[in-house]
């Protein structure tokens, strides 16, 4: 018996609804039998004869889509993806052909534009089963819809809804097309069916509740003027994908959960009658857990935003999310219940998703499915059932601690419980946030979400390594947040973060001020991802430009300073958690090179739009300094240098031309405006360009051939020795090769050796007198600290005329192994240089650190206890200062 007859069988033995298509529709059924599916589903497009009208048509074309997604699905040549694709694209068509006769019957010879059908729900993710119904939200357009001379276009919008509604929900002996739900739409008890799309907007911008943003995970335009439905999507996008985590719209997911199982409690334990839909470890529990870390991720990163189930799960996992095996495990659970879902509603083409009471039903569904009896349907789902159980209820974990007491002396006495020698300063704290004169307090919801979080919090700080600063750190971040709901409700959501919070309050100044002006970087660690070191930077500066569809220039702003400092902070909370200082430096590099990299594109863009191009000419970014080097830290400057290439004869080709000197100096302003220039979202880097050839009295960019001059005939010794730690970081190969041919060329030149070496220990000595340090352990000033090393690095790099690396520990390396340095130089150059990135987070002001972030830092710099830094920090700086005392000595003026 071939797949397609042992299908038909089934159908006829076990569904009366598909054994009356097959009647029906003998042509169609022949093909099925045949096992040519194909061809069964090109016929059933013929059913309808020319005299049926469209509404006939429509019904006649649902029963045959039905027998052959049906007979396909039952014989194994179409997949749950395809089924559903199938049933949901002809949902597609029949809108849009109902649409266009409710139109083509009031307005006969009017455009069909200015009201569009978006599809939510499993319609709206391309996901209908068999006998859904379809949920969709009508909208138009007041000055495009067609509409009567004395017709006003709100009356011609429920008519044309109701029309179409009619057509599809209407019954006969060939069944119907399609039951139409509009109570998904804004307020269904008081508005009309169809909404004036800038009246919708509104609501979902401002008033619309946590479970509709849920819904419009899976909303899309489906029939009528789909223009129109992108606008709307456009529109309330920033409504549905959040950058700041929305727990409002993530507890209306889990409270939706808790009252499905608590309202369908019959269909809640397996067995039968078991809810397949709303049931525990159910199809809604495997939606609503790819929806919730949607919700949490997707408006951070567009490719989480799939409304279709299957989809999501595996972005969700490809961004690691939740594991892959979560993922594979939902995956294969889904197209069980889906699968089985089917088979229910196929028996009579009813929206059902319980498992039949009796056993008679039972043994029916299951040998429609090709099992032996209901015994057998049950084996399989259980496993299943169970599982996804568990693991959704990983969202909705129980309350397992006491709250604590509003009574004065019992708060005492339960602050000193959890561990606070001095209960006095945290009672103090929260007698404050609970007496709603903070701000961020004043709102019944926020003072909840504070005392769910609370004890939680209290015995994280209390075990923190300085409570008394980490509650002090709490309450000034608190105190500047506009609301603290979602903060708190974030911490009780994810308890590791509350750890973690506790350790940059405690350690990190840097990080806590950050906090304080956004309290959302914290969103940013939720997942372990956020620990990983940054990708490439061509790679990030993708990631950083990336633009959602109607977004301009401003708005690349905004974004690229967000994403760059969640990039910054998810680095600074990495060397607080133990990551190696030294990585970490070079990850704060690749995030700087790329914001450059996304920022100077798009400025140039911009630019280019107003001003055109300059023929034969671009911008060519050149980074010096610690970027030059690829370490940067988290206060570091970018030092950058702007040349041209080309003639500075040229004029550029736009609307509105400039001559290629003033065009890339207004350029140049603009990349140093869109580095450096404080948006909504914060500051960025500050931006120093004082490197350039003249320093401030010279241009803002200048040509290649004239760096190339200025170099060879005007610069400073101290000019040369900065170019050792040059390297471009914006600019075409091309460009790149050029510039770097002139850096070559400048730094290997014949040069007297003597001079140079007199002019930078001069130098050296300059900046000790004029610049003392704040402290010893001002790492980058103090004798034998970074800047000795620093100038012995490059003055012997200069006197054998070799490895002009920007890299300084790769400059180092290369001088020990050809023996010009000594070897214990590279561990210096190491515990040095961690020890400057991670004191610029916890004691910025290079001063010593507090006395519970001292192991902290001697962890960061590879050894096991303060003491044993302090004696390893003053043998790196003696070893240091001695190699620079015996190289400047010859070199010291009398």
């Amino acid at each position: 018996m071939t797949d397609g007859l042992a299908a038909a069988a089934r159908m006829r033995a076990h569904s009366p609804f598909l054994a009356r298509q097959m009647d029906r529709f003998p042509d169609v059924a022949s093909l099925l039998e045949k096992g040519d599916f194909e061809a069964a589903w090109a016929a059933a497009q013929q059913v309808a004869g020319p005299d049926d009208g469209m509404a006939r048509s429509l019904r006649r074309r649902r029963g045959a889509v039905a027998l052959v997604t049906a007979a396909a699905d039952l014989a194994g040549a179409w997949g749950l993806d395809r089924v559903t694709r199938t049933l949901s694209d002809f949902a597609d068509q029949a809108l849009e052909e109902a649409l266009a006769a409710a139109m083509a019957e009031r307005y006969p010879d009017a455009e069909n534009r200015g009201f569009v059908v978006l599809a939510l729900g499993k319609h709206g993710s391309r996901e209908l089963n068999y006998s859904s119904d379809i949920d969709p939200i009508l909208l138009y357009d007041p000055r495009t819809l067609p509409h009567g001379e004395r017709e006003d276009p709100a009356d011609a919008a429920v008519r044309i809804g109701r029309r179409v509604s009619e057509l599809l929900n209407a019954r006969d002996g060939d069944g119907y097309v399609f039951r139409v739900d509009l109570r998904l739409r804004p307020s269904p008890e008081a508005t009309p069916i169809a909404l004036p799309v800038e009246a919708a907007i509104g609501y979902y911008e401002s008033t619309a509740l946590g479970w509709e943003q849920a819904a419009f995970i899976r909303a899309r335009p489906a029939a009528g003027d789909i223009a129109l439905g992108d606008y709307f999507m456009r529109a309330t996008r920033p409504f549905v994908w959040r950058r700041s985590l929305d727990f409002g719209a993530i507890d209306a997911i889990t409270d939706i959960s808790r009252r499905i199982r608590d309202h369908y409690s019959q269909g809640q334990a397996f067995g039968p009658g078991y809810d397949l839909k709303r049931g525990r470890g159910g199809i809604r529990e495997v939606e609503f857990f790819a929806q919730v870390h949607q919700l949490i991720h997707g408006g951070r990163d567009p490719s989480l935003r799939s409304g279709n189930t299957r989809e999501a799960l595996q972005a969700l996992a490809a961004a690691g999310v939740f594991e892959a095996d979560v993922a594979a495990r939902l995956d294969d659970a889904y197209v069980l219940f889906r699968t089985v879902e089917h088979r229910l509603q196929m028996v009579e083409d009813r929206q059902t998703h319980e498992l039949p009471k009796s056993a008679e039903a039972m043994d029916n569904v299951a040998r429609l499915h090709g099992l032996t009896d209901g015994e057998a349907l049950l084996d399989l789902l259980r496993p299943q059932v169970q599982w996804v159980g568990g693991n959704y209820d990983r969202l909705t974990p129980a309350a397992d601690q006491e709250s604590l007491s509003h009574d004065e002396d019992r708060l005492k006495a339960q602050l000193s419980g959890l561990g606070f020698a001095d209960p006095e300063t945290p009672l103090a704290r929260i007698a404050r946030w609970r007496s709603g004169t903070v701000r961020a307090l004043r709102s019944g919801p926020s003072r909840e979400a504070l005392e769910e979080l609370l004890p939680g919090l209290m015995r994280t700080l209390a075990a923190a390594p300085d409570p008394a600063r980490a509650l002090n750190r709490l309450d000034d971040l608190i105190g500047r947040l506009p609301s603290a709901i979602n903060f708190f409700k974030l911490l009780a959501a994810r308890p590791g973060l509350v750890e973690l919070l506790a350790e940059l309050l405690s350690h990190a100044p840097t990080l806590a001020d950050a906090l304080g002006r956004r309290a959302e970087l914290l969103d940013g660690l939720i997942d372990t991802s956020a620990f990983d070191p940054p990708p490439s930077v061509a790679i990030l500066a993708e990631q950083f430009a990336r633009l959602e569809a109607g977004e301009d220039y401003q708005a690349l702003l905004d974004r690229v300073r967000q994403r760059v400092n969640d990039r910054r902070f998810a680095l600074g909370a990495q060397i607080i958690r133990g990551g190696d200082p030294l990585e970490a430096g070079r990850g704060y590099s690749r995030v700087a090179e790329a914001a450059i990299e996304a920022l100077t594109t798009a400025t140039v863009t911009e630019f280019e739009r107003i001003h055109g191009k300059v023929p034969g000419g671009e911008m060519v970014i050149l980074a010096l300094g610690r970027l030059g080097g690829g370490v940067l830290t988290h206060a570091s400057d970018l030092d950058l240098v702007y040349i041209f290439t080309g003639s500075f004869e040229t004029e550029s080709d736009g609307a509105k031309p400039l001559g290629a000197t003033q065009y890339f100096n207004r350029l140049g302003q603009r990349i140093t405006n869109a580095l450096s220039v404080q948006t909504a979202a914060g500051p960025l880097y500050e931006v120093d360009t004082r490197l350039r050839p003249s320093g401030a009295q010279g241009l803002l960019v200048v040509s290649l051939d004239s760096f190339a001059r200025y170099q060879r005939e005007e610069a400073w010794t101290w000019e040369h020795l900065a170019l050792t730690r040059a390297r471009p970081v914006f600019g075409s190969d091309a460009a790149r090769a050029a510039l770097n041919a002139i850096l070559t060329e400048t730094l290997e030149r014949p040069r007297d050796f003597d001079e140079l070496a007199r002019h930078a220990v001069k130098m050296r000595s300059d900046i000790a007198k004029h610049k003392p340090p704040a402290s010893d352990l001002d790492v980058k000033l103090v004798p034998g600290g970074l800047v000795d090393l620093e100038f012995l690095i490059h003055i012997t790099q200069f006197r054998h005329n070799m490895a002009f690396d920007p890299d300084l520990r790769a400059a180092l390396e290369q001088l020990v192994a050809a023996g010009h340095l000594p070897g214990e130089l590279i561990a210096a150059h190491d515990l040095i240089t961690r020890f400057l990135v991670v004191s610029r987070l916890v004691s910025p002001k290079s001063t010593e650190p507090p006395d519970a972030t001292r192991p902290l830092v001697a962890r960061a710099c590879g050894v096991e206890s303060w003491d044993a830094l302090l004696e390893s920090y003053a043998q790196a700086r003696q070893r240091v200062g001695d190699a620079w005392a015996a190289l400047a000595a010859p070199f010291k003026e009398e």
